[in-house]
Protein backbone atom coordinates (compact mmCIF):
# COMPACT_ATOMS: atom_id res chain seq x y z
CA UNK A 1 0.00 0.00 0.00
CA UNK A 2 2.78 2.70 0.71
CA UNK A 3 4.13 1.67 -2.94
CA UNK A 4 0.56 3.02 -4.09
CA UNK A 5 0.25 5.74 -2.27
CA UNK A 6 4.11 6.73 -3.59
CA UNK A 7 3.05 6.50 -7.16
CA UNK A 8 -0.55 8.49 -6.02
CA UNK A 9 2.10 11.23 -4.87
CA UNK A 10 4.24 11.31 -8.00
CA UNK A 11 1.23 11.43 -10.08
CA UNK A 12 0.12 14.66 -8.44
CA UNK A 13 3.81 16.49 -8.63
CA UNK A 14 3.87 15.50 -12.35
CA UNK A 15 0.75 17.59 -13.00
CA UNK A 16 3.16 20.86 -12.66
CA UNK A 17 2.87 24.07 -11.21
CA UNK A 18 0.32 26.43 -9.72
CA UNK A 19 -1.48 27.24 -12.63
CA UNK A 20 -2.75 23.39 -12.63
CA UNK A 21 -3.93 23.62 -8.54
CA UNK A 22 -7.49 22.62 -9.36
CA UNK A 23 -6.99 19.67 -11.44
CA UNK A 24 -3.88 18.40 -8.81
CA UNK A 25 -6.40 18.83 -6.28
CA UNK A 26 -9.49 17.16 -8.03
CA UNK A 27 -6.56 14.15 -9.31
CA UNK A 28 -5.61 13.96 -5.66
CA UNK A 29 -8.83 13.52 -4.24
CA UNK A 30 -10.15 11.07 -6.87
CA UNK A 31 -6.89 9.15 -6.19
CA UNK A 32 -7.50 9.66 -2.38
CA UNK A 33 -10.72 7.34 -2.96
CA UNK A 34 -9.46 4.94 -5.14
CA UNK A 35 -6.47 4.27 -2.41
CA UNK A 36 -8.76 3.61 0.12
CA UNK A 37 -11.38 1.60 -1.42
CA UNK A 38 -7.79 -0.87 -2.29
CA UNK A 39 -7.26 -0.49 1.00
CA UNK A 40 -10.50 -1.72 1.98
CA UNK A 41 -10.31 -4.49 -0.92
CA UNK A 42 -7.90 -6.26 1.06
CA UNK A 43 -9.77 -7.21 4.22
CA UNK A 44 -8.95 -10.61 5.14
CA UNK A 45 -10.89 -13.08 6.64
CA UNK A 46 -9.61 -12.77 10.01
CA UNK A 47 -10.52 -9.43 9.61
CA UNK A 48 -14.27 -9.92 7.88
CA UNK A 49 -14.70 -12.29 11.19
CA UNK A 50 -14.18 -9.84 13.74
CA UNK A 51 -16.77 -7.36 11.66
CA UNK A 52 -18.83 -10.28 11.59
CA UNK A 53 -19.10 -11.18 15.21
CA UNK A 54 -19.02 -7.68 16.50
CA UNK A 55 -22.43 -7.28 14.41
CA UNK A 56 -23.97 -10.22 15.61
CA UNK A 57 -22.91 -9.21 19.34
CA UNK A 58 -24.67 -6.07 18.86
CA UNK A 59 -27.67 -7.83 17.05
CA UNK A 60 -28.07 -10.05 19.99
CA UNK A 61 -27.91 -6.90 22.34
CA UNK A 62 -30.49 -5.13 20.62
CA UNK A 63 -33.11 -7.41 20.26
CA UNK A 64 -34.68 -9.79 23.23
CA UNK A 65 -32.91 -12.82 22.42
CA UNK A 66 -35.35 -15.46 24.10
CA UNK A 67 -34.00 -17.52 27.51
CA UNK A 68 -33.24 -21.34 27.01
CA UNK A 69 -37.00 -22.30 28.84
CA UNK A 70 -38.56 -20.31 26.52
CA UNK A 71 -40.77 -22.51 24.30
CA UNK A 72 -39.69 -21.01 21.38
CA UNK A 73 -35.82 -21.53 22.23
CA UNK A 74 -36.53 -25.32 23.27
CA UNK A 75 -38.46 -26.17 20.00
CA UNK A 76 -35.46 -24.59 17.59
CA UNK A 77 -33.04 -26.83 20.36
CA UNK A 78 -35.52 -29.94 19.18
CA UNK A 79 -35.49 -29.49 15.31
CA UNK A 80 -31.59 -28.32 15.61
CA UNK A 81 -30.17 -31.18 17.70
CA UNK A 82 -27.22 -32.54 16.83
CA UNK A 83 -26.62 -30.20 13.66
CA UNK A 84 -23.51 -28.56 14.35
CA UNK A 85 -21.62 -27.35 11.41
CA UNK A 86 -22.58 -26.71 7.48
CA UNK A 87 -19.76 -27.01 5.10
CA UNK A 88 -17.09 -26.94 8.04
CA UNK A 89 -18.90 -23.31 9.04
CA UNK A 90 -19.81 -23.82 12.74
CA UNK A 91 -23.72 -23.08 13.16
CA UNK A 92 -25.38 -21.65 16.30
CA UNK A 93 -29.03 -20.38 16.91
CA UNK A 94 -30.85 -18.22 18.82
CA UNK A 95 -34.81 -16.59 18.77
CA UNK A 96 -35.05 -13.40 18.52
CA UNK A 97 -38.87 -11.86 20.24
CA UNK A 98 -39.48 -9.97 17.15
CA UNK A 99 -43.14 -10.17 15.46
CA UNK A 100 -41.72 -9.26 11.96
CA UNK A 101 -41.68 -12.95 9.87
CA UNK A 102 -38.31 -13.43 9.28
CA UNK A 103 -34.92 -15.40 9.75
CA UNK A 104 -31.43 -15.21 8.96
CA UNK A 105 -28.24 -17.19 8.87
CA UNK A 106 -24.37 -14.82 8.82
CA UNK A 107 -21.24 -15.81 7.62
CA UNK A 108 -20.16 -16.81 11.00
CA UNK A 109 -22.52 -19.31 11.06
CA UNK A 110 -25.11 -17.37 13.58
CA UNK A 111 -28.78 -18.16 12.29
CA UNK A 112 -31.01 -15.89 14.50
CA UNK A 113 -34.76 -16.89 13.60
CA UNK A 114 -37.79 -14.32 14.80
CA UNK A 115 -40.66 -15.94 17.04
CA UNK A 116 -43.41 -14.36 14.96
CA UNK A 117 -41.67 -16.64 12.02
CA UNK A 118 -41.92 -19.54 14.38
CA UNK A 119 -45.68 -19.17 14.82
CA UNK A 120 -46.57 -19.33 11.47
CA UNK A 121 -44.53 -21.87 10.36
CA UNK A 122 -44.46 -26.24 11.02
CA UNK A 123 -41.60 -27.91 12.00
CA UNK A 124 -40.80 -28.91 8.66
CA UNK A 125 -41.56 -25.57 6.90
CA UNK A 126 -39.00 -23.02 9.85
CA UNK A 127 -36.41 -26.10 9.18
CA UNK A 128 -37.48 -25.42 5.42
CA UNK A 129 -36.67 -21.67 5.51
CA UNK A 130 -33.43 -22.37 8.60
CA UNK A 131 -32.38 -25.04 5.37
CA UNK A 132 -32.50 -22.09 2.18
CA UNK A 133 -30.89 -19.38 4.85
CA UNK A 134 -28.00 -21.55 5.35
CA UNK A 135 -27.43 -22.18 2.01
CA UNK A 136 -26.33 -18.50 1.48
CA UNK A 137 -23.45 -18.95 4.21
CA UNK A 138 -22.71 -22.11 2.16
CA UNK A 139 -22.34 -20.29 -0.93
CA UNK A 140 -21.01 -17.23 0.66
CA UNK A 141 -23.24 -15.14 -0.40
CA UNK A 142 -23.84 -13.47 2.92
CA UNK A 143 -20.24 -13.20 2.83
CA UNK A 144 -19.80 -11.45 -0.02
CA UNK A 145 -22.95 -9.10 0.23
CA UNK A 146 -21.57 -7.94 4.15
CA UNK A 147 -18.29 -7.56 2.36
CA UNK A 148 -19.80 -5.03 -0.66
CA UNK A 149 -21.47 -3.32 2.49
CA UNK A 150 -17.93 -2.77 4.24
CA UNK A 151 -16.84 -1.47 0.75
CA UNK A 152 -19.37 0.35 -0.53
CA UNK A 153 -21.54 1.90 2.56
CA UNK A 154 -21.18 4.52 4.80
CA UNK A 155 -17.78 2.93 6.29
CA UNK A 156 -15.69 2.88 3.80
CA UNK A 157 -13.61 5.48 5.08
CA UNK A 158 -13.26 4.06 8.42
CA UNK A 159 -12.28 0.74 7.45
CA UNK A 160 -9.99 1.88 4.42
CA UNK A 161 -8.45 4.51 7.36
CA UNK A 162 -7.17 1.48 10.13
CA UNK A 163 -4.33 0.39 7.48
CA UNK A 164 -4.73 -3.53 8.18
CA UNK A 165 -6.41 -3.28 11.31
CA UNK A 166 -10.07 -3.97 12.73
CA UNK A 167 -11.43 -0.21 12.79
CA UNK A 168 -13.03 -0.19 16.44
CA UNK A 169 -16.86 0.90 15.17
CA UNK A 170 -19.67 2.63 17.60
CA UNK A 171 -22.66 0.41 18.55
CA UNK A 172 -24.54 2.43 16.11
CA UNK A 173 -21.81 1.32 13.29
CA UNK A 174 -22.10 -2.18 14.01
CA UNK A 175 -26.01 -1.94 14.42
CA UNK A 176 -26.26 -0.35 11.27
CA UNK A 177 -23.76 -3.92 10.23
CA UNK A 178 -26.20 -6.03 11.41
CA UNK A 179 -29.10 -4.56 9.42
CA UNK A 180 -27.27 -5.40 6.62
CA UNK A 181 -27.12 -9.05 7.67
CA UNK A 182 -30.95 -8.62 8.35
CA UNK A 183 -32.05 -7.32 5.09
CA UNK A 184 -29.52 -8.72 2.74
CA UNK A 185 -31.15 -9.38 -0.60
CA UNK A 186 -29.74 -12.00 -3.30
CA UNK A 187 -30.38 -11.90 -7.01
CA UNK A 188 -32.19 -14.79 -8.74
CA UNK A 189 -29.68 -16.87 -9.39
CA UNK A 190 -28.49 -16.63 -5.87
CA UNK A 191 -31.59 -17.63 -3.80
CA UNK A 192 -32.13 -20.68 -6.48
CA UNK A 193 -28.23 -21.58 -5.42
CA UNK A 194 -29.42 -21.42 -1.86
CA UNK A 195 -32.28 -23.65 -2.29
CA UNK A 196 -30.47 -25.71 -4.14
CA UNK A 197 -27.83 -25.72 -1.39
CA UNK A 198 -30.36 -25.99 1.45
CA UNK A 199 -32.00 -28.95 -0.22
CA UNK A 200 -28.97 -30.57 0.49
CA UNK A 201 -28.31 -29.18 3.98
CA UNK A 202 -31.59 -30.60 4.76
CA UNK A 203 -31.18 -34.05 3.36
CA UNK A 204 -27.67 -34.50 4.80
CA UNK A 205 -29.31 -33.32 8.46
CA UNK A 206 -31.87 -35.79 7.93
CA UNK A 207 -34.36 -33.22 7.59
CA UNK A 208 -37.41 -33.39 4.69
CA UNK A 209 -36.39 -30.96 1.93
CA UNK A 210 -40.32 -30.70 1.42
CA UNK A 211 -41.04 -28.42 4.44
CA UNK A 212 -38.86 -25.68 1.84
CA UNK A 213 -41.56 -26.51 -0.71
CA UNK A 214 -44.29 -25.90 1.62
CA UNK A 215 -42.66 -22.43 3.34
CA UNK A 216 -42.56 -21.24 0.09
CA UNK A 217 -45.79 -21.99 -1.03
CA UNK A 218 -47.19 -20.55 2.46
CA UNK A 219 -45.13 -17.54 2.17
CA UNK A 220 -46.50 -17.15 -1.40
CA UNK A 221 -49.32 -16.31 -0.36
CA UNK A 222 -48.44 -13.01 1.45
CA UNK A 223 -46.15 -11.70 -1.07
CA UNK A 224 -48.91 -8.97 -1.66
CA UNK A 225 -48.30 -8.10 2.06
CA UNK A 226 -45.22 -5.91 1.61
CA UNK A 227 -45.19 -5.91 5.17
CA UNK A 228 -43.62 -9.03 5.77
CA UNK A 229 -39.90 -9.09 5.53
CA UNK A 230 -39.29 -12.53 4.74
CA UNK A 231 -41.52 -12.31 2.06
CA UNK A 232 -39.81 -9.23 0.53
CA UNK A 233 -36.52 -10.51 1.38
CA UNK A 234 -36.84 -13.30 -0.85
CA UNK A 235 -39.46 -12.88 -3.20
CA UNK A 236 -40.36 -9.33 -3.74
CA UNK A 237 -37.62 -8.79 -6.51
CA UNK A 238 -37.75 -12.41 -7.98
CA UNK A 239 -41.29 -12.94 -9.53
CA UNK A 240 -40.11 -16.63 -10.09
CA UNK A 241 -41.41 -18.00 -7.12
CA UNK A 242 -43.38 -20.49 -8.81
CA UNK A 243 -40.52 -22.00 -10.44
CA UNK A 244 -38.52 -21.97 -7.63
CA UNK A 245 -41.30 -23.92 -5.83
CA UNK A 246 -41.59 -26.44 -9.39
CA UNK A 247 -37.65 -27.43 -9.16
CA UNK A 248 -37.78 -27.95 -5.32
CA UNK A 249 -41.04 -30.31 -5.92
CA UNK A 250 -39.19 -31.78 -8.64
CA UNK A 251 -35.63 -32.53 -6.61
CA UNK A 252 -38.53 -34.18 -3.80
CA UNK A 253 -39.82 -36.43 -6.25
CA UNK A 254 -37.15 -37.72 -7.87
CA UNK A 255 -35.61 -38.54 -4.90
CA UNK A 256 -38.68 -40.40 -3.80
CA UNK A 257 -38.79 -38.05 -0.64
CA UNK A 258 -42.88 -38.27 0.65
CA UNK A 259 -44.81 -35.06 1.54
CA UNK A 260 -45.54 -34.92 4.82
CA UNK A 261 -48.96 -33.49 6.03
CA UNK A 262 -49.84 -30.06 7.08
CA UNK A 263 -49.90 -28.79 10.45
Amino acid sequence: MKKVAFRILILILLLGSSAQAEAQFNLARALGALFKTAQAFTLSDEQMAAYVKGSVEQMDKDNTVLPEDSKYTQRLRRLTKGISDADGIPLNFKVYEVQDINAFACPDGSVRVFSALMDMMDDNELMGIIGHEIGHVVKRHSKNAFKNELLGGALKDIIASTDGRVAALTDSQLTQLGQSLINARYSQKQECEADDCGYDFLVQNGLNPWGMVMAFEKMQGLEGNSSQSIVQKMFSSHPDTAKRIQNMTARCRKDGIPRPASK
